[in-house]
């Protein structure tokens, strides 16, 4: 079963996309946006899922890296 993330911007607090795994990502873990930038996982939150719902919603907190000019 594929775990569907929110990808979060910790600078702004809002969302960048929504991202599918295959399985639990680490904090750690690195992954490329849909823009193709390189980023790694700072937090996973796991939030409580709704009633009489299973999936429970995942937000993963990255920090972007300035764009070089």
């Amino acid at each position: 079963m594929a775990i569907t993330a929110t990808i979060m911007n910790t600078v702004t607090g809002q969302p960048l996309q929504k991202m599918s795994f295959n399985r639990m990502p680490k904090p750690w873990a690195s992954f490329t946006l849909a823009d193709g930038q390189m980023v790694t996982a700072e937090r996973i939150d796991v939030g409580k899922p709704a009633p009489g719902k299973f999936a429970a919603p995942i937000s993963i907190w990255v920090t972007l890296k300035p764009k070089d000019q």
